[in-house]
C-alpha cells in the first residue's frame, strides 16, 4: 500500500512501474467481448495524450472538459489531462445540451473530449464549434480527431510529471438538484488523501475486483473506485450497456460493489419477480437450505463473491438492508459529498445500523450545529465553488467547518443518521416544521413503492406523491391488481400516520402516472428526486386531491 501523502499520478506511476503486465481494466465492446488494457497500456496512451495536450500550449492548469459514460479511456483520460498540467471537468453523460452548454461556458474548457455516449444527438448542440474536441474510443461517429490517431502519432511523455498537492486537480459539478449546478473545486491533496484511506480502511488491494457503473462524473464513484484504484491497483470493470448488466457483473464477479438504494431495490424486484417474498422468507428460516438459497441468488446476481457492498447518494430504507442481512449481503452506508470528495462518515462490520450512515472517517471531524446541521472538517473539503467565492465563504463556519445543509443526529456510540435537508423544512397551514425525507424513508420501504416525494407547505395537512416500482407500474391498468395495491397503500398510510406526529401526518397518497427519470428532469443524474420539479408538476392537481377524500389517488 502505497504511504500516506502520494499524490493521485505518483501512486499511477509506482503501479506501471513495479506491476506493467497487471490487468488494470476490462473494458467491454460488444458481442461478448472484452479488451483487458494492463498498467503499461494505460499508461502508454495517458502519456501520448499528454504529449500532444503539452503540444497544445494552453495556458498551465487549463480547464479540458470530459463527457462520457464510464469505461476505461475516461480514466486513462483523467491521467494525461493531469500527467499534462490541467484540470478535469467531467459532464454527466445525461445532461441535455442546455447543461452542457452551460458547464463548458462556466468552466471555461478549452477542449472536450467526447467518450460513450448514449444520446449524443441531446448534446450535440451544446456544444459550441468552436470549442476543439477529441472523440476517445467507443465515442459515436463524429467529425473530431480520434484519440487512437493522435496517440499513434505522438511518442509518450518521458518524465513522471506531477503537480503539487494544492493544484486544482478536477472541478465536479454538482447534479443540480436546486437550479444551476455549481462547479466544487479539488486539489491533488483533497483527492488524494480520501482516496488512499477509503483503500487502506477497506483493506482493498490489487486482488479485488469491481464493475464501475455509478457515474465517474460524481465524486461516489470518482473519489471510491478511480482515485482509490491507484493506491490500490483494484481490478476496474466496465458495463457495456443497461440490458448487459447482469452479464457484465456476472464478467466481473465483483468483490467491491457500490450501489445506490434505487438500483439495490430493482435487484431486489428481480429476485422477488422470480420467487414470491412469503416463499423466500420461509425458505430462509430453515437451516439446511438457507445456505443454498443465499448462495444461488447471489450467484445469480453476480454478488456471490462480493465481500464489501456499499450504499450511498441517498437513504436507504430499513426493510431493504434488514432483507439483504437475510440473504448474507450486509450492505453499508456511507454518507459523503461533492464538497467533501464523498469522505465523511461510513459503516463498517462492527459499526452499522440500519437508518445510519456510519461513523466518521477516523481524520474527520463531524459535529451538529445550528438547526440540526451536520457539519464536517474532512482532508477531503473541496477548494471551493468555482467562480462563486461569496457562496463559498457562506458555506463554511468562522472555524473552518462545511455547512453540509444536511440535518442530522448521532447516536450514543457515534453512528450518524440523516434527518433531512434544512432547506426541505416547510410549514403546513398548522405551523409546525415538517421534515419530508424521513417520512419519505417510511414509505419507500414499501415492496411497491421506488420513489416519494412529501409535500404540503401551506396546506392543512401533508400529502405524499409516490412512484411505483417498475412491475407496479406495468399493472397499474390491470383493475384487480389496482384494486389490490389501493387496499395495500391504505394500509401503508395508516401503518406510517401511526408513526408521525400529528402535524406529519399525510392526508393521503398520491400515484404518479409520470415514470420519474433523469430525462424528463425529475431526477438528478444521482438518482435524487428534484423536488421543485415534482411539487410544480402535480400543484395543478392538489385542490382536488386534497378536495376527493381519498386515502390513494390515481393520477
Amino acid at each position: 500500500m502505497t504511504d500516506t501523502g502520494t499524490l493521485l499520478l505518483d501512486a499511477a506511476y509506482a503501479q506501471e512501474a513495479s506491476n506493467p503486465d497487471r490487468v488494470y481494466m476490462t473494458q467491454p465492446i460488444g458481442a461478448g467481448r472484452s479488451v483487458d488494457y494492463t498498467w503499461r497500456d494505460t499508461m502508454d496512451q495517458a502519456r501520448r495524450m499528454a504529449a500532444y495536450l503539452h503540444s497544445l500550449q494552453l495556458p498551465a492548469n487549463s480547464h479540458i472538459a470530459l463527457i462520457s459514460k464510464n469505461c476505461a479511456h475516461f480514466i486513462i483520460c483523467d491521467l494525461a489531462i493531469w500527467m499534462a498540467g490541467h484540470a478535469t471537468v467531467a459532464l454527466y453523460p445525461t445532461l441535455n445540451a442546455d447543461s452542457v452548454s452551460y458547464i463548458l461556458d462556466h468552466s471555461d474548457a478549452a477542449l472536450v473530449f467526447i467518450g460513450k455516449l448514449d444520446d449524443w444527438d441531446a448534446i450535440r448542440p451544446g456544444i459550441p464549434e468552436s470549442l476543439p474536441a477529441i472523440a476517445l474510443p467507443l465515442a459515436p461517429v463524429t467529425d473530431f480527431d480520434t484519440w487512437d490517431d493522435i496517440i499513434a502519432r505522438h511518442p509518450p511523455l518521458a518524465d513522471n510529471p506531477s503537480p503539487p498537492g494544492d493544484r486544482l486537480a478536477l472541478i465536479c459539478y454538482t447534479s443540480g438538484s436546486t437550479g444551476r449546478p455549481k462547479g466544487v473545486m479539488h486539489s491533488f491533496y483533497s483527492t488524494s488523501i480520501p482516496a488512499q484511506n477509503f483503500g487502506k480502511q477497506l483493506e482493498i488491494d490489487h486482488t479485488d475486483r469491481t464493475l464501475s457503473y455509478l457515474p465517474l462524473a460524481h465524486v461516489m464513484e470518482r473519489a471510491t473506485i478511480e482515485c482509490t484504484s491507484f493506491y490500490t491497483g483494484l481490478h476496474i470493470y466496465f458495463a457495456e450497456r443497461l440490458d448487459t448488466f447482469l452479464d457484465d457483473l456476472n464478467r466481473a464477479r465483483p468483490t467491491i460493489f457500490l450501489s445506490v438504494p434505487r438500483l439495490w431495490l430493482k435487484f431486489q424486484s428481480g429476485v422477488l419477480q422470480k420467487i414470491p417474498e412469503g416463499k423466500l422468507r420461509r425458505l430462509l428460516k430453515i437451516p439446511v437450505v438457507r445456505g443454498i438459497v443465499r448462495r444461488k441468488i447471489l450467484r445469480g446476481l453476480g454478488l456471490e463473491e462480493v465481500r464489501f457492498a456499499g450504499s450511498g447518494s441517498a437513504p436507504i430504507s430499513r426493510d431493504l438492508i434488514e432483507w439483504y442481512d437475510a440473504l448474507g449481503l450486509p450492505i453499508l452506508e456511507g454518507y459523503g459529498m461533492s464538497e467533501d470528495f464523498a469522505y465523511s462518515h461510513c459503516s463498517t462490520p462492527d459499526q452499522r445500523r440500519a437508518g445510519y450512515v456510519g461513523v466518521a472517517w477516523d481524520n474527520v471531524q463531524a459535529r451538529i450545529g445550528d438547526a440540526s446541521e451536520i457539519q464536517i472538517k474532512s482532508p477531503g473539503d473541496m477548494l471551493g465553488y468555482y467562480k462563486e467565492p461569496e457562496l463559498t465563504a457562506a458555506c463554511y463556519t468562522d472555524d473552518g467547518f462545511f455547512k453540509t445543509g444536511d440535518r442530522g443526529e448521532y447516536s450514543p456510540d457515534g453512528l450518524l443518521r440523516i434527518t433531512g435537508r434544512v432547506k426541505e423544512l416547510f410549514k403546513t397551514s398548522k405551523g409546525k416544521y415538517v421534515a419530508p425525507v424521513p417520512i419519505e424513508n417510511l414509505l419507500n420501504g414499501h415492496n411497491h413503492i421506488e420513489l416519494s416525494c412529501v409535500s404540503g407547505p401551506g396546506r392543512p395537512a401533508c400529502y405524499a406523491v409516490v412512484q411505483l416500482d417498475e412491475e407496479s407500474r406495468a399493472k397499474r391498468r390491470d383493475e384487480a391488481f389496482r384494486e389490490s395495491l389501493t387496499r395495500d397503500l391504505q394500509h401503508l398510510l395508516e401503518h406510517v400516520n401511526g408513526m408521525l406526529e400529528s402535524h406529519e401526518k399525510l392526508q393521503f397518497l398520491a400515484v404518479a402516472e409520470d415514470e420519474w427519470q433523469i430525462a424528463n428532469d425529475f431526477l438528478t443524474p444521482t438518482l435524487k428526486i428534484k423536488r421543485e420539479v415534482i411539487e410544480n408538476t402535480y400543484a395543478p392537481c392538489l385542490d382536488d386531491w386534497y378536495a376527493s377524500g381519498h386515502q390513494v389517488i390515481w393520477q
